[in-house]
C-alpha cells in the first residue's frame, strides 16, 4: 500500500509537460508589428497633408493658367520650358550663363558671411545690452530706430562705401540678420534667474567664466530664436540685394529671366529659392533642438 502510495505520488508532477509557454515570441512579434505600424501612421500623418495640399494647388494652377487669355504659364508648361535647368543644373558656360546651383551657391556664400557675422557681432552686444543697464538706454533706442530701415535701403550706403557688389551684398545681409539677434539675446540675458547669479557669486566665476557657463547657456533658447528669424531675413536679403547688384545668385538669375520674359525660369527659381530657405531654417532649428536639448522648439 505504501509503495502505491509512493508511486502516486511520484507520478503527480508528470503531467507539467503540456505547460510549454510557446505562445510569448507572439507578443514580441505583435509589438513590433504596432511600433512599426505606428511609424508608418505617424509618416504618414505628416507627410501625406503638404502632398495632398500641392497636388490640389497644381492641379488648381494648372486648370486656372490653361484658359485663354492667363498671362502665367499652368505647371505643365513650366517644366517642359525649364526641363533643362532641371535636370542639368551644374552647366558653366563662362559669365553668368551658368546653372541654378551655381547661382544659389554665389548666394549661399554671400548669406554665411554675412549670417556668420551676424550672429558673432549680435551675440556679443545683446550680451551687452542685456547685462548693463547703461547700455541698454544707450544702445537700444539705437537699435529700435536702426532695425525698421529696410534692408535694400542700406545697398546705396554700402555700394557708396564698399564700392563693390560682394562686400555690399554680405553688409546687407550682416545689418539685416544682427536686429533680432541682438533683441533676443538681450531679452534672455535679462532674463537670467537671480538664482544662477547667485551661484556665480558663491562660485566666484570671473567674467568670461559666468559668460560660457551662465549667461550663454541660460539664453540659448532666446538667442537660437534670434538665429533662426535671422536665417530667414538674410535668405529674403539677398534674393533682392542681388537683383540690383548683379552678377552670378539667385536674384539676379530671377532678375535677368524676368528681363528676358522667361517666366517659367522665375518660377522654378522661386520654388528653389522657397525649398533652400526651408533647409536653411530646418538647419538652425535642428542645431537649437540639439544645443538646448529641446528647450528653444518650445
Amino acid at each position: 500500500m505504501n509503495m502505491s502510495v509512493m508511486k502516486a505520488e511520484t507520478a503527480i508532477p508528470v503531467p507539467s509537460a503540456p505547460a510549454k509557454v510557446l505562445p510569448l515570441a507572439a507578443p514580441k512579434r505583435t509589438s513590433w508589428r504596432i511600433r512599426i505600424a505606428t511609424g508608418f501612421r505617424e509618416i504618414a500623418a505628416r507627410v501625406v497633408p503638404p502632398i495632398v495640399v500641392i497636388a490640389l494647388v497644381l492641379l488648381i494652377w494648372e486648370l486656372l493658367c490653361r484658359r485663354t487669355g492667363a498671362t502665367l504659364p499652368p505647371p505643365s508648361r513650366v517644366v517642359k520650358d525649364t526641363w533643362e535647368l532641371i535636370t542639368n543644373p551644374f552647366f558653366d558656360h563662362g559669365g553668368i550663363d551658368k546653372g541654378l546651383f551655381w547661382h544659389l551657391s554665389a548666394s549661399l556664400q554671400r548669406v554665411a558671411l554675412g549670417y556668420a557675422l551676424a550672429s558673432v557681432v549680435g551675440v556679443a552686444l545683446g550680451t551687452l545690452v542685456g547685462q548693463s543697464t547703461w547700455a541698454m538706454r544707450g544702445l537700444d533706442p539705437i537699435f529700435q530706430v536702426l532695425r525698421t530701415v529696410p534692408p535694400l535701403a542700406w545697398l546705396p550706403l554700402s555700394l557708396a562705401a564698399f564700392r563693390d557688389g560682394q562686400p555690399s551684398a554680405i553688409f546687407v545681409i550682416f545689418i539685416t540678420a544682427i536686429w533680432p539677434v541682438i533683441i533676443n539675446t538681450s531679452v534672455g540675458i535679462r532674463n537670467i534667474p537671480q538664482d544662477y547669479r547667485n551661484v556665480a557669486l558663491v562660485l566666484r566665476l570671473n567674467p568670461l567664466e559666468f559668460f560660457w557657463k551662465i549667461m550663454i547657456p541660460s539664453a540659448a533658447p532666446y538667442i537660437f530664436t534670434g538665429l533662426r528669424i535671422g536665417i530667414g531675413l538674410s535668405w529674403l536679403a539677398i534674393v533682392a540685394a542681388e537683383m540690383l547688384i548683379g552678377g552670378v545668385g539667385v536674384g539676379f538669375f530671377i532678375w535677368d529671366a524676368w528681363n528676358s520674359s522667361h517666366i517659367s525660369e522665375i518660377i522654378l527659381a522661386l520654388v528653389y529659392v522657397g525649398i533652400v530657405g526651408f533647409v536653411l531654417d530646418r538647419i538652425v532649428a535642428g542645431i537649437a533642438t540639439i544645443v538646448t536639448h529641446g528647450t528653444a522648439a518650445n
